[in-house]
């Protein structure tokens, strides 16, 4: 099974418990999108983490994000066993699935920190 660096898992969990006790949408989506970029070689926590946004989505009735991380969670877990998910992606319906985005400094270093 693929595996995460322990720093950048151990971000990951900080990033999911920030975005439970987060007082804005905004910034609970920031913390949420940064667990993302952290969670995709590990299938469960990616798939875990689109879970996350799919919850949050219905608790905003937002339904074109709901329907996108619906997508999303079906295709996580296959995406990190292959090896074949688009680093730095967000994870947002708004952000296309196949998408490769920039990895925030912070949290490219915690993915290439140690061997996995």
């Amino acid at each position: 099974m693929p595996r995460i660096p322990e720093a950048a898992r151990t971000r990951y969990h900080h990033e999911m418990q920030a975005a439970e006790n987060s007082h804005t949408p905004d910034q609970r989506w920031a913390h949420l999108e940064r667990a993302h970029i952290l969670s995709q070689p590990d299938p469960w926590l990616h798939t875990r983490n689109h879970v996350a946004m799919f919850v949050f989505a219905v608790r905003q009735r937002d339904r074109r994000e709901a329907f996108g991380q619906v997508v999303r969670i079906i295709v996580a877990a296959p995406g990190s066993l292959s090896g074949r998910y688009p680093t730095g992606n967000t994870g947002r319906a708004r952000v296309g699935i196949l998408q490769s985005m920039p990895i925030p400094d912070d949290l490219a270093v915690l993915l290439n920190s140690e061997a996995a």
